[in-house]
C-alpha cells in the first residue's frame, strides 16, 4: 500500500508573517516530538513569503487519523494567520480523516479537500535500497 502524502496551501494573511513563522515551527516541534509514526512534515513558503505549504507523508491512514487527532486541536491558532486555498491527499484516508480535513478547511480558509487515488507506482524502503 502507497503512502499517503498530504499537501495544503496557504496565504500569508498581511502583518501575520513573524508569528506565522514562529507558529508553524512550534507546530512542527510538536508534531516531531508527539507523532513518531509520522515518515515527514515540512513546511515551504514561497520566495516572497506571501505562500506556504505544508507537507507531510503518513505510512497508512491510521498515521494521519492519528495527526489530525494531536494536531487538529491546535489548527485554530492559525486562523487569523493564514487564508488555507487547498488541501490535497494523495492516497485515501479513512472517511473520518476526510471529515476532519474538510472541518480543517473550513476553519482556515475557503478551499475544499481533493483526494488523489493511487494508480500506479512503488515505494522504496530506505532500508530494502541500502542492501541491494
Amino acid at each position: 500500500m502507497p503512502p499517503l502524502v498530504y499537501v495544503d496551501r496557504s496565504t500569508v494573511r498581511e502583518g501575520a508573517l513573524a508569528r506565522l513563522e514562529e507558529a508553524i515551527a512550534d507546530l512542527a516541534a510538536f508534531v516531531e516530538e508527539n507523532e513518531a509514526q509520522l515518515v515527514a512534515y515540512s513546511v515551504y513558503f514561497n520566495e516572497d513569503r506571501t505562500e506556504m505549504t505544508v507537507v507531510h507523508v503518513h505510512a497508512d491512514e491510521s498515521s494521519l487519523d492519528l495527526h489530525l487527532e494531536v494536531a487538529g486541536p491546535r489548527f485554530a491558532r492559525f486562523g487569523d494567520l493564514v487564508e488555507l486555498s487547498s488541501i490535497l491527499v494523495f492516497g485515501r484516508p479513512s472517511d473520518r480523516a476526510l471529515e476532519r480535513l474538510r472541518a480543517k478547511a473550513r476553519l482556515l480558509g475557503s478551499g475544499d479537500v481533493e483526494i488523489r487515488s493511487p494508480h500506479a507506482g512503488f515505494v522504496r524502503r530506505p532500508e530494502a535500497a541500502s542492501r541491494s
